[in-house]
């Protein structure tokens, strides 16, 4: 397992917390896919006992983002090409599905909505700055949702939160010029804001296609 420069926590701190620790590295990649976890030397990163490290995996375990493998250990799970595709299926819906209520009366409120984390990305690409594309990247969807008024399909979408930044990181290496990903949002946030309903559907499924299409022409994520 690579270094990891995890911060100790408090010997109060619960596994919740640890966990939480776990489920953004593993987000962000700091945990790679496929890496075996051993309790011994997060124990010693975190600065707890056993105990707390092993609930917090165990709860990672129950959430799909590690699985156990008998006499061998716990690992990061490590996304297929099927996995991927299911889901940016999901994503589809639940953002397909918010921009048809964005498009019946909230293209102005979601033009707005969209505005910080485009800026953000645009900056962050412009500087080749990969990661702060992604996060900006992941904060323009959930705007996106957001801005559609159902709490339904927020709390759809942050099912999936993990898995699609998982996503994004190996997404970001597939762009030879950062711009290209800002430019594909700048679009759909235009046709979102003033175009024809048609086209802003069209972008979203030709973005989440090509998704799927940059991701599978990789290993695995």
């Amino acid at each position: 397992m690579s270094l990891l420069d995890f911060e100790p926590v408090n010997r109060r701190s619960t596994a919740e917390m640890i966990a939480d620790r776990l489920r953004e590295a593993i987000m962000r990649g700091s945990l790679a896919p496929g890496v075996q976890l051993g309790e011994a030397d997060l124990a010693a990163r975190f600065a707890v006992s056993r105990g707390p490290i092993r609930e917090a995996m165990q709860r990672l375990v129950s959430e799909g983002l590690l699985y156990s493998v008998r006499n061998r250990g716990i690992f990061v799970i490590e996304l297929t090409d099927d996995d991927v595709a299911d889901i940016y299926r999901a994503r589809t819906a639940i953002e397909g599905g918010a921009l048809e209520l964005v498009l019946d009366g909230r293209r102005e409120h979601a033009e707005a909505a969209l505005g910080p984390s485009l800026a953000r990305m645009i900056e962050a690409a412009e500087s080749g700055d990969a990661v702060a594309v992604s996060d900006a990247d992941q904060e323009f969807h959930e705007a996106l949702v957001e801005s559609a008024g159902s709490p339904r399909l927020v709390r759809a979408a942050r099912t999936l939160l993990i898995e699609t930044r998982m996503c994004l990181g190996a997404l970001q290496t597939t762009y030879p010029d950062l711009r290209e990903q800002a430019r594909e949002h700048v679009e759909l946030r235009e046709a979102i804001a003033s175009g024809p309903p048609r086209r802003a559907r069209a972008l979203l499924v030709e973005h989440m296609d090509d998704a799927v299409r940059r991701l599978r022409e990789r290993t695995t994520v």
